[in-house]
């Protein structure tokens, strides 16, 4: 298979070569923790049955399946400093009218847990600035949203739409295989219709394989704000109707918020991602010619590997609680999710230069690359990803010219 990769020339992102397919519909070892997680696991659960066989069974989940925003070192349930972050956003957030503004700039270094489903709602532009406004707002949308459902659900078995129902649905098994709130089929139900409703209202690209994942953060964060803590173990159904319903509406609109800004990256033939590729291409280039050269050596080509970090968000290299961390600052930062990327994915590609360089063959570099270690990455590894990412855009993103040949 990789030697398939090495040699094939990819013509049509539109039809999807092999190696496309198989990051994105198979259980990829970044998923699972590079490799490492099933020995990790088995571990846990010897060590749990010795010390615990007198308590009631619980599940055991692996590190890379904690949703918990902390990190994973553990940290002090809240700091001084950390209290009066989240009081200024609630002094924000009770104003009559919200200064998105400010909102922004205090939701760069992180949003606290909770205040980050009201917040996300604020930024994505799902929500108005003015206070008085909102329940009216969230009232009509959702009644929207129910009535895309009963409009155009009862089409996913008619001809025209099978198809894209039917891949729909194996997909959404496989989005975040390892935390248990994924496989409840109520949870995959939502899913199903979010990703349905959403693709036939969008026909220029309709679903494309990847958007699945990016259902999920929006779903964790505003179930978060009814449950306080184990969210990846929580059963959906002992929430009253009301509130599933609530938290499925606005996941819809905040991800169709989110899609709108990147919707050519799910177009015919894909040229969002293949422009986003290339520019990372050149932006490695200029700012570490060693990587860039060492690729070339071997004959790694970046769409090899780069195409799933820009398909979904890199969303399968990252756990699901550093997904969250960094989308705060992706809602925060102007054109976050479409022009930002750009250089968290080139921070992200730097972080890993030392055993990038130590690899001395295609087959290597593309294992490494597929299956980069982040399993143990929280809070401050992101942070530090981001404040990286940040001094490349503002060295590059102002000046084309250093990035271009």
């Amino acid at each position: 298979m990789l030697q398939f990769w090495k040699n094939s020339k990819i013509v049509s992102l539109h039809k999807r070569p092999l190696w496309f397919h198989s990051s994105l519909s198979v259980l990829s070892p970044t998923e699972v923790g590079g490799g490492s997680w099933a020995f990790c696991f088995s571990s846990a659960v010897r060590s749990s049955l010795q010390k615990q066989q007198s308590l009631p069974v619980r599940p055991i989940i692996p590190l890379v399946a904690r949703i918990s925003d902390q990190n994973a070192s553990g940290a002090p349930p809240m700091t001084v400093r950390e209290k009066n972050r989240l009081d200024k956003f609630k002094q924000l957030l009770a104003s009559p009218n919200t200064d998105l503004e400010e909102l922004r700039k205090h939701s760069w270094s992180g949003i606290p847990r909770e205040v980050r489903p009201i917040t996300w709602r604020l930024l994505s532009g799902y929500l108005p600035a003015n206070k008085e406004r909102r329940e009216l707002v969230l009232r009509r949308k959702r009644e929207e949203y129910f009535g895309f459902i009963e409009q155009y659900y009862h089409s996913r078995t008619d001809e025209h739409f099978k198809d894209t129902y039917r891949q729909i649905h194996i997909d959404i098994p496989r989005t975040n295989p390892l935390i248990p709130l994924f496989q409840q089929p109520a949870v995959q139900e939502v899913f199903e219709r979010i990703l349905f409703i959403w693709a036939i209202r969008h026909p220029a690209s309709g679903y494309v394989q990847g958007i699945n994942d990016l259902v999920t953060p929006f779903f964790v964060v505003f179930l978060s704000e009814f449950v306080k803590e184990h969210v990846e173990n929580f059963d959906v159904a002992m929430l009253p109707l009301d509130t599933q319903r609530n938290i499925e509406a606005d996941s819809f609109w905040c991800m169709s918020k989110l899609l709108d800004g990147i919707q050519d990256n799910y177009t015919f033939a894909q040229p969002g991602i293949q422009n986003k590729v290339k520019a990372l291409e050149e932006l490695v280039s200029r700012i570490d010619v060693d990587i860039h050269n060492h690729f070339k050596k071997y004959e790694v080509e970046y769409l090899q590997f780069a195409f799933r970090w820009m398909n979904n968000l890199l969303m399968r290299e990252l756990p699901l609680r550093c997904t969250i961390r960094l989308w705060d600052t992706y809602q925060a930062e102007a054109e976050g999710f479409s022009h930002f990327h750009l250089y968290v994915c080139a921070a992200f590609l730097i972080e890993w230069r030392k055993e990038i360089l130590s690899m001395v063959d295609f087959q290597g570099l593309l294992m490494l690359l597929q299956n980069l270690p982040t399993i143990h990455w929280g809070n401050e590894e992101v942070g530090l990803l981001l404040a990286e990412a940040y001094r490349l855009k503002y060295m590059f993103a102002d000046a084309p010219s250093h990035y271009k040949r």
